[in-house]
This record gives structure tokens, sequence and C-alpha cells, in this order.
């Protein structure tokens, strides 16, 4: 762990300078509006270890698989998000040297995140070898009020001097990706331009012939007078700039202020795409940089009224939720159908930038609950218009008659990710996407989105399963082989309990909605079976064999579900037992010690149970949670979420709150020692889980809102909201009491600890604490 950042419960920050924590903390206060972002790279020059990253929503490149070896089905590409054009830069030369923090001594260095208001700000004093001492100050946002802008106000002192200063403004797109499999650039030159106090380049992806424009707007004032521009200008191969030079005596300010438009040919035609990017950089510029300050501090307000959680009596605990929240709205924001949410956000490439099974287990509920419904609606419609591509993928494998393996790693659909035991074997992924269409009808109410869209998948879920299981004359039951199962430390398993578990439940969720579908919508059901080929009693019958038949491993004596066959001949030694010197295992052994001990990586069992707690009692997943949660390292950022739930459920005060810690601050403090390359986006939407499931106690049954909401002892209070049906919500646990606001034109009736409950409209429900159960 890294603990460098101040707590704080509005903002992340960082005091001192110390170049080893460079990369983690570009990371960390990384900016983004949900159709671009921005690492906290500097915009002055710097040659210290950095990731530079600059990413434009939906925008990537199919580098060619490298592996040594070839399998057939094999994907012939890795997608990857691209690092785009840098539209940051503002290279700053005192008389003639390069300011450069590298290079400098560092005094005064402080940078803020501000996620109340959506800013970057940095400071610092820096004394080059010269002498020559600068202050500077700096204010960087991506604009969330218009999506296609951003802006720096970036500010100079001389504290000691007098000098010539050469400002140079720019954009940059001669940009490499670090895990680049061949070392290659990704970008090529459409057009480049500079005038007298602006710039505009057009790149394209190689391959995918994705275009985006980068355009800037800029301008420079003395102590407030405006420097009159005779820029030297800089036109060549994917570059556009202009050098201003700059008399600065010493106490003077010199103040320069970029605005940005960035926007792609995924929503502008190429002909017109330097004019848009130019367009918007010019608005920007017109707004000004306190008025589009203003506009981003009322736009995340607003964001706030809607989601906020507050915790009183636990700073760290308190700014690792908002930082968890910052990240996900910067990153989605679920107005494009065609955009997804990468593990990394904006902020890092590792991981590709693409879409996984983390969307729809871990970030589908965070949007359900907080956004309109069209936002999670959205996410599911990317799948649906993926089933296609899911259906080729599960064809390459040697599925047919329409079965579709959703892929583990994806931009456009088609499976784009390159290790065997993933691609292949950890099929589980299917599951996920089946129940988030049930997840979406359970909390919406709205079931025609089965008729709409829903059933569809489902068919194509519901017959890969049925062919990838087979009937095992030894066991008379229907086994699977051949799997990796959410536990990525262990491969090639047979019979992963969670796997088999979820295969029958899509089979039998398939049925169910396929009931639904042809009371409620017969014509639309006689259309689908067309299109599909579905040929209801042949298949039907053959999903219920399976669902009736299925081997599920299990130890009677330990009165657990086992992971997987062979699981218990292990040796089953517990997390307890390891030298604290060989965590993280991942860094520390090799794969194959990894593949061969008890250790597990992330929730596997307990996935299961935590997604159908309602079909198992209390002590079922108390057992199962003692038994697995004590060989669990951690060590994947999804991990600590499900364990919070689940230990909430169980009235484990103490490992939940511990489990919370880890997956809010999990970045923050860099539990994993794992940030420098971006921060975990996708399991931020299991900290909003852990917290509202978990100490929250909601869920959804029979249609109706249910709370069991604890107070764990280290807080005074908490607070959360939540929009339900037409409702929008929010819940205070307090010492003494727990009310509930209803904050829309309808009562609402839900269940407290069981009891139904009634709160009027625009009314509130209190309720003492010691009467609450």
């Amino acid at each position: 762990m890294k603990e460098y950042l101040k707590h704080d419960e509005w903002t992340i920050v960082e005091e001192g300078w110390n170049p080893s924590n460079q990369r983690i903390s570009e990371s960390i206060f990384s900016l983004g509006n949900g159709r671009f972002g921005q690492r906290a790279n500097f915009e002055e020059d710097y040659s210290g270890d950095s990731l530079p990253g600059n990413y434009v929503a939906g925008i990537y490149y199919p580098d060619k698989t490298r592996v040594g070896w070839w399998k057939n089905g094999y994907p012939e590409y890795f997608a990857k998000v691209l690092n785009a054009p840098n539209w940051i830069g503002i290279r700053i030369a005192v008389d003639s040297v390069p300011l450069d923090l590298a290079k400098c001594e560092v005094r005064s260095f402080r940078r803020v995140l501000d996620m109340r208001r959506g800013f970057l700000e940095r400071s610092f004093v820096a004394r080059m070898e010269s002498g020559m001492e600068l202050e500077v100050k700096a204010i960087r946002l991506c604009s969330i009020a218009d999506d296609e802008t951003a802006a720096i106000r970036y500010s100079l002192k001389a504290l000691n001097f007098d000098a010539g200063l050469e400002i140079t403004l720019y954009v940059d797109g001669d940009v490499v990706n670090q895990d680049a499999n061949y070392d290659e650039k990704f970008w090529s030159a459409v057009s480049q331009q500079a005038g007298s106090d602006n710039a505009c380049i057009v790149t394209e992806t190689r391959k995918t012939a994705f275009q985006v424009a980068t355009a800037i707007q800029f301008s420079l004032s003395v102590d407030g007078e405006k420097v009159q521009n005779d820029p030297y200008r800089v036109e060549k191969e994917k570059y556009a700039g202009c050098t201003v030079p700059v008399d600065l005596a010493e106490g003077r300010t010199l103040v320069i202020e970029k605005y940005a438009g960035i926007v792609s040919s995924l929503n502008y035609p190429k002909e017109q795409l330097a004019e848009a990017g130019q367009n918007a950089a010019k608005r920007a510029a017109q707004l000004g940089f306190d008025a589009m300050l203003k506009a981003q501090a009322d736009a995340w307000q607003a964001k706030w009224e809607e989601a906020d959680i507050v915790i009183e009596g636990d700073v760290a605990a308190q700014q690792g939720i908002r930082f968890n929240i910052f990240q996900l709205y910067q990153t989605y924001t679920g107005e494009d159908q065609r955009l997804n949410i990468g593990p990394k956000g904006f902020t890092g490439e590792k991981y590709g930038g693409s879409t996984y099974w983390d969307t729809e287990a871990y970030c589908f509920p965070f949007y359900m609950a907080t956004a309109d419904p069209h936002v999670a609606r959205n996410l599911l419609i990317y799948r649906y218009k993926h089933l296609e591509k899911a259906i080729e993928n599960a064809a390459k494998l040697g599925f047919k008659d329409g079965a579709a393996l959703y892929p583990m790693v994806t931009m456009n659909g088609e499976e784009s990710h390159n290790e065997w035991e993933i691609t292949f074997e950890e099929i589980h992924r299917n599951g996920a996407i089946a129940y988030a269409i049930y997840d979406f009808v359970r909390y919406t109410g709205e079931k025609e989105y089965l008729a709409e869209y829903g059933l569809e998948v489902l068919i194509g879920i519901a017959r890969f399963w049925a062919q990838r299981v087979h009937f095992s004359t030894q066991r008379q039951q229907y086994v699977m082989h051949g799997v990796t199962g959410p536990n990525e430390y262990e491969n090639n398993v047979n019979n992963n309990w969670y796997t088999n578990y979820i295969a029958v439940w899509c089979m039998r969720y398939a049925m169910e909605a396929l009931e639904y579908v042809k009371t409620a919508f017969p014509q639309k059901l006689e259309v689908l079976a067309e299109k599909t080929r579905f040929y209801e009693y042949t298949e039907t019958t053959q999903w219920k064999a399976i669902c009736d038949n299925m081997y599920f491993p299990e130890s009677k004596e330990l009165g657990i579900f086992v992971q997987h066959d062979g699981f218990l001949d292990k040796d089953l030694l517990t997390v307890a037992d390891l030298d604290p010197s060989q965590r993280p295992i991942n860094q520390k052994w090799s794969w194959d010690r990894i593949l061969r001990s008890v250790f597990i990586k992330q929730a596997d069992v307990l996935q299961g149970l935590y997604f159908f707690e309602d079909h198992f009692d209390l002590d079922t997943i108390r057992r199962n949670f003692d038994f697995y949660e004590p060989r669990t390292v951690h060590e994947s950022s999804l991990s600590p979420c499900v364990h919070v739930i689940l230990a909430s459920r169980l009235g484990k005060e103490e490992k939940a709150y511990e489990m919370y810690l880890r997956t809010a601050r999990l970045d923050l403090d860099d539990y994993n020692n794992d940030t420098d390359d971006g921060c975990h986006i996708t399991s931020m939407a299991g900290t909003w889980m852990s917290f509202v499931k978990g100490f929250g106690g909601m869920r959804v049954y029979d249609g109706q809102l249910q709370l069991n909401p604890f107070l764990p002892s280290k807080w005074k209070g908490y607070s959360f909201q939540i929009r339900f049906r037409g409702h929008f919500i929010i819940i205070r646990v307090g010492k003494d009491a727990i009310s509930i606001g209803n904050k829309s034109e309808k009562e609402l009736t839900f269940k407290l600890f069981g009891k139904e409950q009634t709160v009027s409209a625009q009314g509130e429900l209190k309720i003492p604490a010691g009467t609450a159960k």
C-alpha cells in the first residue's frame, strides 16, 4: 500500500514532489467526460517516468495477436483503445532552456483533484539549473457540460528573473501505446494546420480508419494585458503548433488559456471533421475559462445531487466512495449505445480499454439505480446489437444453430482476447449478460424488454450452454469440462460450480422469459421464432433435461459447494499461512505455483451466492463464506465488493468494513501495486454495490424494494440515494434513527427489515433505530 494522498471528503490531494509516484498520480488524477479522457500528465515537458495517455471513446485499433504458437479459434487481433493525439502540450522555454520537472529542483508541489466541481489543479515552484525560479499554477478540465471540449489555464510567475520565454502550444499526434505488441504507431496523418491563435490536426487509425480531429485555440496575457501573437507556426506530419515569444519581468505573471475541441468520425462525416473540431475549440474559447469552470461545477453538482453517498465520521471511507463515483461518471454517461465501459476507463491503456463481463456483473447496477432507465437500457442494447457477432464467435469454436458466446474482450462484438484459458474457457461471462437482462427487468419492472430484445439474446445464450455441456455416462448427469471460473488462478478445470450453476439458471430463465413473451406478445414470438429458427418443443425439452440433471460438485462433510472437481485435494492453506513478503502472489510466484495452490483470486463460488442469494439459506451462505474467504487473496479488483455484500448479510461487520476500505481505496492507496497503469474503473461500481447492497442492504424481490441497513461502528451515520421505478429515494441511517425520503410524486411502499412500510409522495418516514427491526 502507498498512502501518500491526503484524506479529504471532496478532494484528492498530493503534497510534495516524489517522482516515484508520478505514474500512480497520473492515473488517480485523470479527467474524463464520457467522450474522451486524459491522464494527469504534465502540460510542460517531462523527461521522467510517465505514461502519456489521452483516449477517445470508441476509437480502437486491432493490434495483431502476439503469440508464438497458434490454435484454431484464436482471435487474430487484440482490440485496444489508443493513446490519442496530445492536446494538453504547453512547452515552456526560459532563455531557450525547457521547463522540465525531472531536471529542476521542485518545491511547494501540490496537485488537487476537485471532485465536487470536476477539475484538476496543480501548483509548484521550480528552480532551474540556471537558478531562475518559476511559480506555476495550472487548472484543467474535460467538460461534462460540452463533451467535445476541454480547457487549461496555465499561469507562470517569474520569481527572481527577467528573461525571454518561448511558449509553444501544440497538438501532437505522433504518440505511442505502451502496450503496442510490435512497437507500432497506430495513427496516420490526414491534415495539420496552424494559425495565429489556433492549430488543428486530423489523424486516422490504421486498419480501422477512424478519424479524430484535435483542435486548439489559445490566448496569452501578462498581468491581465493580452499578448499580441506573432507566432512561429509549425506544421508537420501529425503535428501543428505555434511558438509565441514573451518577455517576462520579475514578479510578473503570464497566463495561458488553451481550449481544445476533440471530435471523431463516430459522430461527424470525415469531410466535416476538421471544421467540427475547430468549431468546438472556438466555442470553448468564446465561452471563456471562467464560464467553462462554472458550467463544469453546475454539471457536477447535478450529478452529485443524483448519486452522492455521505459517510459521517470516516474521512478515508468518504473520500474513497466519492472518488469511485466521480471516476464512474467521468467514464460513461450512457448517451451513446455504441459505447461501453472499459476496465481502466480513460485512466490507462491496460486491458485494451475494451468491454468485459465487468460491465454487466458490476457496473450495471450502479447505472440502473443512479441514472435515468435509458442509460442501463443502452448498456443492454449494446450487447443486443452484438448478438450476431456472439453467434459468429461461438461458430468459430464449433458451436452451431444460433448458439451465442459473448466475447470476453471486445470493442465491436468480436472476441479479441488472446489467452487460451480466457478466450476458450472463461465462458461464465455468457451468464453475466443474461443476468443483466434479468436484473434490469427485476429492478425496473420493464418486462416488455424481453419481447423487444431480451428473449432473443437469452435463446442464443441457452443454446450455447446446451451444446457446451455433455452427458457423463459414469455420473448419469450432465457435466462441463475445461473451463475457467471467475477465479483465474485455476485454469482448465472440470465442473466449476459457479459456471455449472449459472448455465442452468440461464436456461431456466430463457424458458421463463419465453413463457412471458408467448403470453403477452404472441405475435412477436412468432416473428422471433422465424428469425432465430427456434424450435420450442425440441429445444426446451433439451434444456429442461439438462437443468434437471446437472452435476454440481458439493461436500456434504463440509457443507459447502466445491469450487470444482479436485479442489479439495489441494493443500487447504489459508491466506493467514502466507508469508506477507509473498504478496501479491501474482507478482511474486510463478504461474505454475499459483495454479497448483489453493489461493483464490476473487469470488468464485461466492460470486454465485451473491448473484443468487435468494436461492440459498443463510447457513449455506455462511458455511461457504467461512471456507472460501480465508483462502481468497483478493488480487482481482472485482473481489472485495462481493465479499462486502455477503459479509454484511452475514453480520460480519469487521470483515465487511475491511473489504469496503479495500475496494473503496484500492487505487487511492495502490493496494495491489498496479494503479500506475490506470485505475480500476469497473470495480469502482463494485464499491458502490458494496455500500448500497452491503451496508444499505438494498434488494428487489417480487417487484418491491427491500432495505436491511446497518451502521458500521466506526461511522456516525450515512446516507445514499437511488432511483427505483419512478421514485427518487434518499436513505439515511444514523445511530438513533433510519429515515426514508421519497422525493417523487407518488407514494412508495417498501420493506424495511422485512416489515412493509409506506412513505407518502414528497414525504419522509423516520423510524427510531431500536424499533426498526
